[in-house]
C-alpha cells in the first residue's frame, strides 16, 4: 500500500483507523504495528521502520504523546514535539499510517490500546525494549511479535548525553569560573 500524500498518513481518529485496517484486512493485507517515541529521528529509527515494513503489507506507527514520553523516559523529553514527530514519520515511504498514542499510565506502563484497536498480524519491537512478561502480554493482542536488534549505534539518549557532556557541561564550567552563573 502506498499513500502519495503524506498528510493522509497521519490519522487523528482511532476509530477511522480501525475501519481502514478492517477494510485492508478484508483484502488480505498483513498488518504490522510498532510504537515508540521517535524523538530526534535518526538512521537507526529509519532502518528499524524499513525492517518492520518487511514484516507485512501495511505498517502502522504509533507515536507516543509528549505526556507519555515524559512519564516513561524523562521529564525533559521529548526533544521534538509530538506534532513534528508525527509529520516526520509521515514522510517515510515505508510508513503507511501514523497515529498519536497517549496510552501510558502514570507509572509508565503501556496499556496496549493501539494493538487492541487494530489487532495486528505482527508487532515489531527493538530487543531489550520490553521485559519478557510484557512481550507475553503483547502476544495476547496480536498474531506474532518480531524482535529486531538495534539498527545503529546512534540513539537519541546518547545524542542528548553527548551534547550535555561535550558542549553544555564545559560551557557551564566556563560560566561558573567567571561568576556568571
Amino acid at each position: 500500500m502506498r499513500l502519495l500524500d503524506h498528510r493522509k498518513k497521519i490519522v487523528n481518529d482511532p476509530d477511522a483507523l480501525a475501519k481502514i485496517i478492517a477494510g485492508l484486512k478484508a483484502q488480505g493485507c498483513k498488518i504490522v504495528v510498532t510504537i515508540g517515541s521517535w524523538d530526534m529521528l535518526h538512521v537507526g529509527h529509519v532502518r528499524y521502520l524499513m525492517k518492520a515494513k518487511e514484516q507485512g503489507d501495511v505498517l502502522i506507527v504509533g507515536v507516543d504523546s509528549d505526556r507519555a514520553v515524559k512519564v516513561y523516559k524523562d521529564p525533559s523529553r521529548p526533544m521534538v514535539c509530538e506534532a513534528e514527530r508525527l509529520e516526520m514519520l509521515s514522510y517515510l515511504e515505508c510508513v503507511d499510517f501514523v497515529l498519536l498514542v497517549d496510552d501510558v499510565d502514570e507509572q509508565g506502563a503501556w496499556q496496549y490500546g493501539l494493538l487492541e484497536l487494530v489487532h495486528a498480524d505482527v508487532f515489531v519491537a527493538v530487543e531489550g525494549s520490553y521485559p519478557d512478561e510484557q512481550i507475553a502480554d503483547i502476544e495476547t493482542h496480536c498474531v506474532k511479535v518480531t524482535i529486531l536488534p538495534r539498527q545503529a549505534e546512534t540513539s537519541t539518549s546518547n545524542i542528548i548525553h553527548k551534547v550535555m557532556k561535550e558542549f553544555l557541561n564545559p560551557l557551564i564550567t566556563f560560566l561558573k569560573e567567571r561568576g556568571l552563573v
